[in-house]
C-alpha cells in the first residue's frame, strides 16, 4: 500500500466524518417541508455551522478524488470508511458521553476489519472493462437500487426513512467515487478538454448533489446514529463493486483470500453499526413539536 494512499485517504476520511457531524448539528432544524427538495440546500445555506461541515466536506472528497488517482477503488473505500471514527470523536467532544465497551468494540471491529480486507485481498489495479454495456448495467442497478430505496422512505419519512435515504446516498457516493477515479484518468491522458468531453464529470456533479440532498434530509429527521452508520456502510460497499466490475481492480481469489474478505467486510460493516449507534452521537430534533426555523449558529 503507497503511504501517500494512505494518508491521503484517511485525511479524506477525518474531514468527511467531522463535516457530517456539523451539517447534521444544523440539518436536525431543518424545516420538514424540506424534506428531499432542493429547497432544503438553500435554507441551509444561511446557517455557518453547515457551511463549515460542507467545506469539510467538500475537502474530504478532493483528498479521496487524489487518494483515488493514486490507488484502486477497492482499496481507498475500506479506508474511507473512517470517517466514523473522526465523526465519534468530534460528537464525543460534544456530548462529553465515554467511549465504553460498544464504543471499544466498534472501534476494533471496524480497525480490524480494514486490515484484513486490504491485507487478504491485496486491491491492486489492471485492465479496466471496455465494455459500455457492464459499465451501464452495474452503474444502473445501483442507481435503481438508490431510486428504490428512496422511494420507499418517503412513504416512512420518521421510521425508516432516514435509514433508507442514507443507504440511498451510499450507493451514489460509491458510484461517484467510482466515475471519480475514470475522470481523473481522463485528465491524466488528454488534459482538461478530454475531460470535459466526457460524461463521467458531469455524472459526479450530478450524484454529488442528489446524494447531499439525500443526506441532508436523512440528517433533518434524526439522529447520526440512524443514517451515518447506513451511509458509511453503504459507499465502500458500493465503490468496491464499481471497482472490481468496470474499473478493473483485482483481488485475490483463492478460498482462504475470499473468506477473509467476506469476514473483513463483515467486520466493517458491525463496526459501523456499532459506532454509529453509539450514545455520543448528536441526537436529532424533536419533530413531535413544531417545526422550528433555522438559525444561524
Amino acid at each position: 500500500m503507497s503511504v501517500l494512499v494512505l494518508i491521503l485517504a484517511v485525511s479524506a476520511a477525518c474531514c468527511l466524518g467531522f463535516g457530517f457531524v456539523l451539517q447534521q448539528n444544523a440539518a436536525r432544524q431543518a424545516p420538514l417541508s424540506d424534506f428531499l427538495s432542493p429547497r432544503l440546500l438553500l435554507d441551509l445555506m444561511k446557517v455557518p455551522r453547515w457551511l463549515g461541515g460542507i467545506g469539510l466536506m467538500v475537502a474530504g472528497m478532493v483528498l479521496g478524488a487524489i487518494a483515488l488517482g493514486q490507488g484502486e477503488v477497492s482499496l481507498v473505500e475500506p479506508l474511507l470508511a473512517t470517517n466514523l471514527l473522526f465523526a465519534l470523536a468530534l460528537s464525543r467532544r460534544q456530548t462529553k458521553q465515554p467511549l465504553g465497551r460498544q464504543g471499544w468494540a466498534g472501534l476494533a471491529l471496524l480497525a480490524g476489519g480494514v486490515t484484513a480486507f486490504i491485507v487478504a485481498g491485496e486491491p491492486r489495479g489492471g485492465t479496466a472493462v471496455t465494455d459500455p454495456l457492464r459499465h451501464w448495467l452495474i452503474i444502473g442497478v445501483m442507481i435503481g437500487l438508490a431510486l428504490l430505496l428512496t422511494t420507499y422512505a418517503k412513504r416512512s419519512r420518521l421510521s425508516a426513512g432516514p435509514v433508507l435515504l442514507a443507504l440511498a446516498a451510499g450507493l451514489l457516493y460509491g458510484v461517484q467515487d467510482a466515475l471519480t477515479r475514470v475522470s481523473g484518468q481522463r485528465f491524466s491522458t488528454g488534459g482538461l478538454a478530454e475531460l470535459l468531453t466526457g460524461w463521467q464529470p458531469y455524472a459526479v456533479l450530478a450524484l454529488g448533489i442528489t446524494g447531499l440532498v439525500l443526506v441532508q434530509s436523512a440528517f433533518e429527521t434524526a439522529p447520526l446514529r440512524m443514517s451515518l452508520p447506513a451511509l458509511t456502510a453503504a459507499q465502500p460497499l458500493a465503490g468496491i463493486v464499481c471497482g472490481v466490475g468496470f474499473l478493473g481492480d483485482r483481488l485475490r481469489t483463492d478460498t482462504a483470500a475470499l473468506t477473509w474478505e467476506a469476514v473483513g467486510l463483515a467486520a466493517i460493516v458491525a463496526g459501523i453499526v456499532l459506532l454509529g449507534m453509539h450514545p455520543a452521537m448528536p441526537c436529532g430534533a424533536d419533530r413531535s413539536e413544531p417545526t422550528r426555523n433555522l438559525q444561524p449558529s
